[in-house]
């Protein structure tokens, strides 16, 4: 196509003739390389399993008559002729609505009238091919596509069934979804126009608009913003034909008042003088003897916790803490870990969560980027830590140091300063730490506040890692308004059975959960027939809400517990929320992320960052009192992604990545990545990362790291590898390299060996060429077969679960590809098939199927619905009851 355009520019037709001697060879080259035809944007997708065959409609519009004389001024005076300048504005339209930069529609020209230079013309359809480059000024492009349109008539002999056939578009498809017929509109109801959409163009006093177009795919408001769009156009074209294309506005006044005003007026007063800290210490002196936080056997009143917080927040001011100093908090789940997060802050420092589970290498490089001054940890994990030269404190074996500290603090912190720094995964093979002040956190906290019925005794569980942003929600949320914070170990977090008898046992009412392990919690409720009635508010956030048929069926009989769906990167923690009211057989499968909260602005922008339609897809950017400061130490990445906000001088606005739209009624869906990053049990991944950390392998040459559905719901990491011939590493050792340095979220749970990775025409990687992993087979050098009832049934269910032909009774579990997800999918068909209970984390310790069932054999059969879950759930109520007594006492 390239070739093509250039030989056009600047060349007669004849010597065109001479290029091209056949009708054939000219349209195999125009067509070149179209495989697919322009598609119409997400706002066309409004299919109904139940018709099968179109249903048209027609809609007009005009352009007024002085819009119209301006228009037609305009083509006099750049010696422009009407077809190609429609040509233009119709792909112009195109490219917006769909993205496409290669654009292709028919058009149906005028009847023949013959000159010397165009002896065969005709009317009917002729394919159309246009690119677009935003950088292109208008009338440098126009004249480019008149020319182009003068040698596509001298080649227009051949019909359209004919050119479709010289090109790569599959048989059965039609080449092109959209035809313009100029002039002619009685043609826009005949047979002709059976596409999509077919828009009718006649010039008179007044320029009418004439779109006929399939109901059954199209809503009449979308086709009443498409003519608005046509007019802004053609009048912003000939008003100012000096400028790019990227910059033509496409929207009308209305819409970009209500796009960029009306939806965003979100203005609300909060207390901009105030840190987070300060939202606790006030709920203190309204409930002091109330209970602020409860873990197993432990709990502390708001007192007390501020108490014990106190005397910490004033040792650590001791070590040199102050506002903007960071402090890494590396604890395992326990009350320690929540005097530790509410004593760094009342110090004034920010506070860097490490995760136990994470692997050495990882930390390391947290530990080295963050400069931490001072390091919580407990004595058990000292020893874990990498060397670091930093002041050290172990929560429980300092706590006499701590005692003689004054409960009087000082701390001139300001809501500018940071409150913590989480890290994520970057792109560069390095996690990178994403710095957060408390302003935009007590901006989330009174929102969160207003839009909540929790307050007073209202439990919250604390489920998520404190390395995660919504476990601040969790945290402060609750201690800012009298709630009850309850803790569970990571055993229960990773037990979808025992972590409903928890909820139902302990009258839990507000859960945080990621998508995954809701749906693994409601498949539990559905197994057992237990629901936790306590329950009010389900949040969930971190990945795209699915409502499956377990949450359904979980809903459906819970009508006094809401749904909510929030979204936000780390960046600037939730902006966008969306409440699930009504019949669950309402609900969309995948419900929007909403509207943006208190004092948050919301864009859905271009590649030039101009407003997209309503409907159609842009780049989702944050505005507003919500954004972060930026990444430590990353000022490049910092200026990259935080960038200024073109709608309101002296603002920033964040640039997600994420591809967003709006729905007619304001509502936002979103709609996935622009890049390789994605979201994996709530995790945000940048594949990119884990492809560094792969290619450092001594035996792989090169890697690509995607994620894959080829099953419903079955969202997975698969790594393809093209290695060293050499010495081709097994799935085993990569996955073992992996863990040595990633968290385990993020090791795939496929290896592919190939020989060359697949690339597009471009050169980039082809990610639809990559194969569907096989079958997995297991990789031990001897394979063991199972001997015994129980090991046969495991294996049974292994092979099921994992896809694969066989496995040996040495095998381990996940170098088969277990995940999380397929592990509590174990869990279930253990109890349905065996009777007995089987927790995950075991699946863990006895990770092959000897192991495991050695371990199954020892344990006594019980009823799958009185299980050992229930039993703990009970003893922990139990604990619970009993320090109420003394309390009371």
């Amino acid at each position: 196509m390239e070739n093509i355009i250039n030989i056009i520019n600047g060349t007669d037709i004849e010597n065109i003739k001479s290029t091209f001697t056949s009708q054939d060879n000219f349209w195999k080259q125009f067509i070149k390389g179209v495989g697919t035809k322009t598609f119409l944007g997400d706002d066309s997708v409004r299919y109904k399993d139940n018709i099968s065959s179109p249903a048209y409609q027609k809609s007009t519009a005009y352009l007024n008559e002085s819009s119209t004389s301006v228009f037609n001024i305009f083509i006099r005076e750049q010696n422009l002729e009407i077809s190609p300048v429609l040509q233009g504005v119709w792909s112009l339209l195109l490219h917006r609505y769909s993205g496409d930069e290669d654009i292709i529609f028919g058009f149906q020209p005028p009847p023949p009238v013959l000159t010397a230079d165009l002896e065969h013309t005709n009317n009917r359809p002729i394919p159309l091919r246009i690119k677009i480059n935003p950088d292109t000024s208008i009338l440098p492009w126009l004249h480019q596509i008149q020319e182009q349109w003068k040698i596509v008539q001298a080649y227009s002999q051949v019909s359209l069934n004919q050119i479709q056939e010289l090109g790569d578009i599959p048989s059965g498809m039609s080449m092109f979804e959209t035809l313009m017929i100029l002039d002619d509109l009685e043609q826009v109801s005949t047979k002709i126009s059976d596409y999509p959409i077919t828009i009718g163009v006649k010039i008179e006093s007044k320029l009418t608009l004439q779109v006929r177009y399939d109901r059954n795919r199209f809503q009449e408001d979308a086709i009443t913003r498409l003519l608005g769009h046509l007019q802004t156009l053609l009048e912003s074209i000939a008003t100012n034909p000096q400028q790019s294309l990227g910059e033509v506005s496409l929207l009308t006044a209305f819409e970009k008042h209500q796009l960029l005003v009306e939806w965003n007026a979100t203005k609300v007063e909060y207390p901009k003088d105030k840190c987070i800290h300060q939202l606790f210490e006030e709920q203190v002196e309204r409930t002091p003897e109330a209970i602020a936080v409860v873990f197993e056997e432990k709990q502390l009143t708001y007192r007390e916790l501020n108490e014990q917080a106190n005397e910490l927040a004033a040792y650590l001011q001791t070590l040199g803490v102050e506002p903007d100093v960071l402090v890494g908090i590396y604890v395992e789940r326990s009350v320690e870990m929540i005097i530790g997060v509410v004593a760094i802050v009342k110090a004034g420092g920010a506070y860097v969560p490490l995760d136990p589970a994470y692997p050495q290498e990882r930390l390391a490089h947290m530990l080295e980027d963050s400069r931490v001054s001072v390091l919580l940890t407990q004595t058990t994990l000292k020893e874990k830590l990498p060397y670091l030269n930093t002041q050290i404190v172990c929560l429980d074996s300092n706590w006499e140091n701590l005692a003689d500290q004054t409960r009087s603090l000082k701390s001139n912190v300001t809501p500018d300063n940071l409150a913590y720094v989480i890290y994520t995964s970057g792109s560069t093979g390095k996690p990178k730490g994403v710095a957060m002040p408390h302003a935009p956190l007590m901006n989330l906290l009174f929102w969160q506040q207003k839009q909540s019925n929790a307050g007073i005794g209202t439990k919250t569980l604390q489920f998520t890692p404190i390395s995660f942003d919504v476990s601040f929600q969790e945290i402060f949320s609750t201690l800012g308004t009298g709630g009850i914070l309850v803790l569970i170990d990571n055993e229960l977090r990773r037990d979808p059975v025992g972590l409903l008898y928890f909820l139902k046992n302990n009258a839990i009412n507000r859960l945080f959960l990621p998508f995954i392990a809701l749906n693994q919690l409601a498949e539990a409720i559905a197994i057992e027939k237990k629901f936790p009635t306590d329950l009010k508010e389900v949040i969930t956030a971190g990945e795209q809400l699915r409502i499956t048929p377990a949450i359904f069926q979980w809903f459906a009989q819970a009508p006094n517990c809401t749904l909510h769906n929030h979204y936000g990167p780390s960046e600037s923690h939730v902006v966008t929320a969306f409440a699930l009211t009504g019949s669950p057989q309402e609900w969309a499968v995948l419900p929007p992320i909403g509207r943006p909260i208190a004092n948050t602005q919301i864009y859905l922008l271009d590649e030039q960052m101009q407003p997209v339609p309503l409907g159609e897809a842009g780049e989702l950017y944050i505005g507003g009192d919500a954004l972060a400061r930026g990444y430590l130490n990353r000022p490049d990445l910092t200026q990259e992604l935080f960038v200024a906000n073109p709608f309101k001088s002296g603002e920033r606005l964040y640039k997600t990545g994420d591809l967003a739209r709006y729905l007619s009624d304001g509502q936002i869906e979103c709609l996935g990545r622009i890049d390789h990053q994605v979201k994996i049990r709530g995790f945000r991944i940048e594949l990119e990362e884990i492809q560094a950390v792969l290619d450092g392998h001594t035996n792989v040459r090169t890697s690509a790291v995607v994620d894959r559905e080829d099953l419903p719901g079955d969202k997975r990491l698969v790594a393809y590898i093209v290695p060293n011939p050499e010495q081709i590493p097994t799935p085993g050792q990569l996955r073992r390299f992996l863990q040595e340095k990633l968290p385990e979220y993020m090791i795939p749970s496929a290896f592919v060996v190939i020989e060359a990775l697949p690339l597009s025409p471009n050169g980039k990687l082809d990610r639809q060429a990559l194969p569907k992993p096989a079958k997995r087979q297991n990789e031990t050098s001897e394979f063991v077969a199972p001997s015994m009832a129980m090991e046969t049934t495991l294996a049974q269910i292994w092979c099921e679960i994992l896809d694969i032909d066989r496995v040996g009774v040495r095998d381990n579990f996940f170098d088969l590809g277990g995940t999380s997800i397929s592990a509590f999918q174990v869990i279930t068909q253990v109890r349905e098939k065996l009777k007995l209970d089987l927790k995950t984390v075991k699946l863990f310790e006895y990770p092959t199927i000897a192991t495991l069932a050695k371990y199954l054999g020892e344990e006594e059969s019980e009823k799958p619905t009185e299980n050992n879950a229930q039993t703990r759930a009970q003893q922990q109520k139990a604990a619970y009851a009993r320090r109420q007594q003394i309390i009371k006492r």
